[in-house]
């Protein structure tokens, strides 16, 4: 399974996961992490193994 979304290669504070997909879809970088941080914390999202699984399937920055 492959994505089309590369991690980024600028806005990475861990992998670049969160900052690739706020490149592809135009999103602020800042805004993307908060959503994903008040995301991760709920219990209905599974916010760490997401991002290792999106690291997984993410290609590498260009």
């Amino acid at each position: 399974m492959k994505i089309n979304i590369h991690r980024s290669a600028t806005n990475r504070v861990l992998a670049g996961v969160v900052g690739g997909i706020s490149e592809h879809f135009d999103w602020s970088p800042g805004i993307a992490r908060l959503i994903f941080v008040l995301l991760g914390i709920t219990p209905l999202f599974p916010g760490i193994i997401a991002y290792l699984v999106l690291w997984l399937l993410m290609k590498d920055p260009e």
